[in-house]
């Protein structure tokens, strides 16, 4: 697959560590974002020091300021509830036949789409890919060894853009399975946002742990109800990346979570100035999603929950704990 330019939307942490693998891949970037004076800094000195302090940037990184975008390949690395906009603004023309790939982990809000449902919706025409799997934003940019899950319907296709990506420490692994991958990307943020609460509620590493199990084979219900396979989620999309978030102070939704089991409350919390956790927004989506499929999902209603500020924590785990016994499935 010929390949001269690739245009990566959002210069986030996360934007800007994809814009430098696939500079290390050895491709030409343009890493598109909002701030003039980031656009200037990014040009002039090759830092983005919002967001990636420590992290001198490629040279063949470019920033620019507009969504007039003209390449080979455009990643969307903004948030999973802006995707529509930048869609929008970028234009359906633009994405005609060129390979779109996907990296927000989150369910849109109101139609509880996946992001390649909105894709799909706004530029028929474009080639979707998905990315997801265990990754943080400085570990990519530092090259640090880093493997993860490119989801794409084409098998030929979908290696050749893996290839494409891959760089000495950023290993994109091809796989098939859009719909599992995508939901496994989303609904893993809600169980970290648990996994934290029960962490920063002091419940002990037992109780994380079975949390973890149990939101895995509850994950796993979902993604096959809705046409994604089960045996994506024993791979670096699925356990890896719901490990990775599920344990580790690093993950904002993690964060996030461990501030809600210490007893504050969602506004007090981004008040505070936490970062963006996908999780948030995802939780009441994931929630309609598991209803309209019929789905007993007690995780995902349990971090509702203690998102709306309905009951604590320790009512939470104490009605979990008193649910009827049953066989392990």
């Amino acid at each position: 697959m010929p390949l001269e330019h690739v245009a990566i939307v959002g210069a986030g942490a996360w934007g800007t560590a994809l814009a430098q693998a696939a500079a290390m891949a050895g491709n030409d970037v343009t890493l598109v974002a909002r701030s003039p004076a980031l656009v200037d800094e990014i040009n002039r000195h090759h830092t983005n020091s919002l967001y990636l302090p420590e992290v001198l940037l490629s040279e063949r990184i470019t920033a620019a300021g507009g969504l007039d975008i003209a390449a080979d390949m455009v990643i969307l690395a903004v948030p999973a509830q802006a995707s529509r906009a930048a869609l929008l603004e970028i234009g359906e023309v633009a994405l005609a036949g060129i390979p779109v790939v996907l990296t927000a982990k989150g369910l849109e809000a109101g139609t509880l789409e996946r992001q390649s449902q909105i894709l799909a919706e706004l530029a028929p025409r474009a080639v979707p890919y998905v990315l997801s799997g265990p990754s943080f934003a400085d570990d990519v940019a530092a090259g640090r060894p880093t493997a993860v899950t490119l989801a794409g319907d084409d098998a030929a296709a979908t290696e050749a853009v893996a290839a494409i990506l891959a760089g000495p420490t950023f290993r994109p692994y091809a796989a098939g399975d859009r719909i599992g991958v995508e939901l496994a990307g989303a609904l893993k943020n809600v169980y970290a946002l648990a996994c934290g609460a029960v962490e920063g509620a002091g419940l002990g590493a037992s109780a994380r742990s079975a949390l973890l199990a149990r939101g895995f084979a509850e994950l796993s219900r979902i993604v096959v109800a809705m046409g994604g396979s089960a045996s994506t989620l024993t791979g670096l999309a699925g356990l890896g990346d719901l490990t990775l978030s599920c344990t580790s102070t690093h993950s904002r939704n993690y964060q996030f979570g461990m501030a809600l089991g210490r007893g504050e409350n969602v506004d007090e919390i981004k008040g505070h100035g936490a970062k963006l956790a996908e999780g948030v927004a995802t939780a009441p989506v994931a929630r309609l999603l598991a209803r309209k499929l019929r789905i007993d999902a007690p995780l995902i209603d349990a971090v509702n929950l203690l998102l709306e500020g309905n009951s604590s924590i320790d009512e939470i785990v104490a009605g979990l704990m008193a649910r009827p016994l049953k066989r392990e499935e």
